[in-house]
């Protein structure tokens, strides 16, 4: 089962996704902690400079995350999340014809920056706080869940799977009823396989390729990948010198029928879009 074509376009508050072909997003991470960029945009002068620079480069989407979900992360109260959050948010979505995601799971950063612009809520827990389901629906945003187990800060020990893809294919569906039975229609739901969350190297190159089998839940697919440490093991590269891997696995994610690309290196990463598309177009 495929989108539908009236289900084509995704309202996001006061913008429109076109989920007839694929889209960049580009991460701004407004943390001290992350893996890739950790406290180089926290000001919000320069998360605002970064944001006009990945639209300039073509991202539909920039991810706004305050909160570092890298394994090993320690937790963040609600007011530091909102803290760092609102204000970007807030002149992102009044400056920019971009659509701001939030990367929280917090039902006061939903509810707050639902009210200052978001279109859209990335929540890696999948709403499974206390309160988000709730927040989620008051919010009327589309909301992206991803396949996760436990805590970042425990996720990576030893995770372990009987059935891969079936268990990550149970989770979502459960989590799709619970957000049907709160109010969220699926309609609204867009679906992350969680790469590198609660999985290892085989965990998520296997997931990778077997990707297309999540296209059954009949909505777009969000793949982030990019400069993860899956392609660290692979390649054996850093952090910093992964801009290849991550480009692959980017063309190899649409080939797959992701509609949503969650990267650091937007204008990389735009090229590949648009020559794919190019190529798919062609007479």
């Amino acid at each position: 089962m495929s989108c539908l074509p009236d289900q084509t376009r995704l309202p996001c508050g006061n913008r429109v996704l076109d989920l007839s072909h694929t889209h960049v997003m580009g991460i701004l991470n407004v943390t001290p902690d992350s893996f890739s960029d950790g406290g180089r945009f926290a000001a919000c002068d320069a998360a605002l400079r970064h944001a006009e620079a990945m639209w300039a480069a073509g991202a539909s989407l920039v991810d706004v995350g305050g909160e570092s979900t890298r394994p090993g992360a320690q937790p963040v109260t609600p007011q530091q999340e909102l803290e760092r959050v609102a204000p970007v948010v807030e002149a992102i979505a009044s400056r920019l014809d971009v659509i701001v995601s939030v990367d929280t799971s917090t039902p006061e950063v939903m509810r707050e920056t639902a009210r200052l612009g978001a279109g859209l809520i990335n929540d890696v827990r999948a709403l499974r706080r206390p309160g988000a389901l709730e927040a989620a629906a008051q919010s009327a945003l589309p909301v992206c869940l991803m396949h996760m187990r436990d805590e970042p800060g425990t996720m990576q020990q030893n995770p372990h799977y009987d059935d891969l893809l079936g268990e990550v294919r149970a989770f979502l569906a459960e989590r799709v009823e619970a957000c049907a039975s709160a109010g969220v229609p699926v309609e609204r739901i867009i679906l992350d396989p969680g790469f590198g969350f609660a999985k290892n190297l085989e965990h998520n190159l296997g997931l990778f390729r077997h990707m297309p089998e999540l296209l059954a839940f009949g909505r777009p697919l969000l793949v982030g990948v990019s400069r993860k440490s899956m392609i660290g093991q692979v390649l054996q590269r850093d952090v910093n010198e992964r801009l290849s891997g991550s480009l692959a696995l980017a063309a190899l994610a649409i080939t797959k029928g992701a509609r949503i690309l969650r990267v650091h290196d937007v204008a990389e990463t735009v090229d590949v879009v648009r020559m794919i598309a190019a190529v798919e177009t062609a007479k």
